[in-house]
């Protein structure tokens, strides 16, 4: 099923903050968005998970006409949002944080354990700590929850805010990683990442955003290699030519690793 934005504006208080907005997410594929902080990527991803209103164009899905919809009925139709600060339920235990995401979806508590059961082979840790309150785990395993939570809801397609936040670079990795394998196993994904330079290095397509409109969109690794995006976006600055600092390359290599385990 295809995600597609229509010359959608939004923002917040009557004020607009992304304008006339084009965009497209094709099954089986990575879409990131790029931009400095501030430009709207996550307005962006908001207005396609309903989270915020449009106030001009249209979002499809399937070519079916979401934008009046609720986020629960968008939910329904497989578009699951991940937001940025994860948001997990702290009080809650991880097999509880999880059931939360299949609750539109499980009704019978023996397909919400199935399902769990497969979301948490992603996540061994998850696993091993499913009865402890998710308010004590690291940082790193709080951001794996609430991928897990998205994943709960056997979404099309997974929308991803920032999921490297305030992550250790092994971390980092092994999220990138998950989502390479996301892809391949059939899911869609819209990735609205800081890490602008790993981000393009997997993405099938991305889209760089300045004041709330596309910049330029093109194949992710072009945009990684374009020196006009490196220099304004990526901050490489000198290094442009090499596509990725050498702090970023230690982490596409750990990466490398791990998608070849």
């Amino acid at each position: 099923m295809t995600l597609e934005l229509h010359g959608v504006s939004a923002g917040y208080g009557g004020t607009k903050v992304i304008h006339d907005f084009n965009l497209i997410v094709r099954p089986r594929e990575i879409v990131a968005l790029v931009g400095a902080n501030g430009a709207g990527k996550s307005t962006l991803v908001k207005s396609i998970s309903g989270l915020i209103p449009i106030c001009a164009g249209a979002i499809t899905f399937d070519g079916v006409r979401i934008d009046p919809m609720s986020t629960a009925a968008r939910l329904r139709l497989g578009i699951a949002h991940v937001p940025e600060g994860r948001q997990i339920f702290s009080g809650l235990t991880v097999a509880e944080n999880l059931d939360l995401g299949a609750y539109l979806h499980q009704r019978h508590a023996g397909n919400v354990a199935g399902k769990r059961a497969e979301v948490t082979a992603y996540f061994p840790a998850l696993k091993e700590r499913a009865t402890s309150v998710a308010g004590n785990l690291s940082g790193g395993q709080q951001q794996m929850l609430a991928i897990g939570r998205g994943l709960m809801a056997t979404p099309k397609v997974l929308i991803l805010d920032e999921p490297s936040l305030g992550l250790a670079p092994f971390i980092v990795s092994e999220i990138f990683a998950l989502i390479v394998r996301l892809r391949e196993q059939g899911l869609a994904i819209l990735l609205s990442e800081q890490n602008a330079q790993l981000s393009l290095a997997i993405a099938d397509r991305g889209y760089v955003i300045e004041n709330g409109t596309v910049a330029q969109t093109g194949a992710g690794r072009e945009l990684l290699q374009s020196k006009d995006i490196a220099e304004r976006y990526l901050g490489v600055g000198a290094k442009a030519e090499e596509g990725i600092d050498q702090r970023h390359k230690v982490i596409a290599e750990r990466l490398r690793d791990v998608l070849m385990r």
